[in-house]
């Protein structure tokens, strides 16, 4: 009976008198989620839906709604001469058009053109560097499986002489539109075509050497430029390099991603360069000239009297180059002071020497080969 029917209003979560884009914007949303395709086997859902289009084909009415709004479902029920099983083409609001960006395609929608120029799939490759390479940038050569526009055809796909023929479904779309009916509903869909699968053309004397596809799989070395600085999960990108592209399309790029290789001595933070410099006890004590390691080979630096151990200086400019920039990082410096693990007795005793003219305390015994050594003497 059509008093046991929800209020149209309500179905569409909507209030009386809601304007006709209002309308529109909740039947989208509502048929989106609810739609069978969404929710396969969910009874519940099918029944909503079948719901929801019931409710929007009476408010998108205008002449409908009018009687709705007046004489409530009475005024629709077929009983009263109302619309009662009523199928429409929902015209600007083609279900293709709602659920083709959303599901990828599926409905055709929002895919576009499936026989204009497309561009080609871009290659992605892992490219492996020494720590000075990635610093001061190289030149290397890769390998690559890609395709490449068929020479023979041209990328047509055709044998020479022939020309392929525009589909007779499609008319050269590459998508067609569906009827479906359900609960008395009837709608349209555009999907994609399957005599030419999406092409718009049929070709009925293939090019030999690339099947129809209009492309072929090669092998290429790239030479790849690697600008100087470049850090470790960075990314070269090479355009045009990648698979041929389609129906006339570019092709794509071909992206390297650059792995830095660990160094033994330095580690890198950006453009900084850091570096621990091992020292002796005495050195560090009485001060020394160092040669210290840099990415640019050995540099001298002297090191103060005194030094303690965890001391940092800076090298300016002996960093990392700026990535596409003419300056570069500083590379700090870490001093660690080595303390002897195994001391010999003479070293032990010249050490307890040091100490008691440090002012420090001894063990017992500690000087004692030291005493023995003055008195022989006398």
């Amino acid at each position: 009976m059509a008093e046991q029917k929800r209020d149209y209003y309500e179905v569409l979560g909507l209030s009386k008198g809601a304007t006709e884009e209002a309308l529109k914007k909740a039947y989208r949303k509502l048929a989106k989620q609810y739609h069978p395709d969404v929710n396969p086997g969910d009874k519940d859902a099918e029944a909503k839906f079948k719901e929801i289009n019931e409710a929007y084909g009476i408010l998108s009415d205008p002449e409908k709604k009018a009687r709705y709004d007046q004489f409530g479902h009475a005024g629709v029920d077929p009983s009263y001469g109302g619309g009662g099983g009523f199928g429409f083409d929902m015209g600007d609001i083609d279900l293709g058009d709602i659920f083709g960006s959303f599901f990828g395609g599926g409905f055709g929608g929002g895919t576009g053109r499936r026989n204009g120029p497309q561009k080609g799939d871009s290659l992605r490759v892992n490219l492996a560097l020494t720590f000075e390479e990635a610093a001061f940038g190289c030149t290397k050569e890769i390998d690559l499986n890609r395709t490449e526009t068929c020479e023979e055809c041209h990328g047509s796909g055709c044998a020479a002489g022939t020309t392929a023929e525009t589909c007779s479904d499609c008319r050269g779309s590459g998508q067609i539109r569906v009827q479906r009916g359900m609960g008395g509903f009837a709608f349209s869909t555009t999907t994609t075509c399957t005599k030419c699968r999406g092409t718009g053309k049929i070709i009925h004397t293939p090019c030999k050497k690339c099947g129809g596809a209009g492309s072929v799989r090669k092998k290429q070395r790239v030479s790849v430029t690697i600008p100087a600085g470049i850090d470790d999960g960075q990314a070269v990108s090479l355009r045009g390099q990648g698979n041929a592209g389609l129906n006339g399309g570019p092709a794509g790029d071909l992206l390297v991603r650059v792995q830095v290789k660990p160094h033994p001595q330095f580690q890198r933070e950006g453009v900084t360069v850091l570096y621990e410099q091992p020292v002796t006890f005495y050195q560090a004590a009485m001060g020394a000239e160092l040669e210290i390691p840099t990415i640019d080979g050995k540099v001298k630096y002297n090191l103060p009297a005194g030094t303690q151990t965890g001391t940092t200086f800076r090298l300016r400019g002996k960093g990392i180059p700026e990535l596409r920039s003419n300056r570069r990082g500083d590379q700090y410096v870490t001093v660690k002071v080595q303390i002897p693990t195994s001391l010999n007795a003479e070293q032990k005793e010249a050490l307890n020497a040091f100490a008691v003219a440090m002012g420090e305390k001894v063990p017992e015994g500690g000087l004692k080969g030291l005493f023995e050594k003055k008195k022989k003497k006398r």
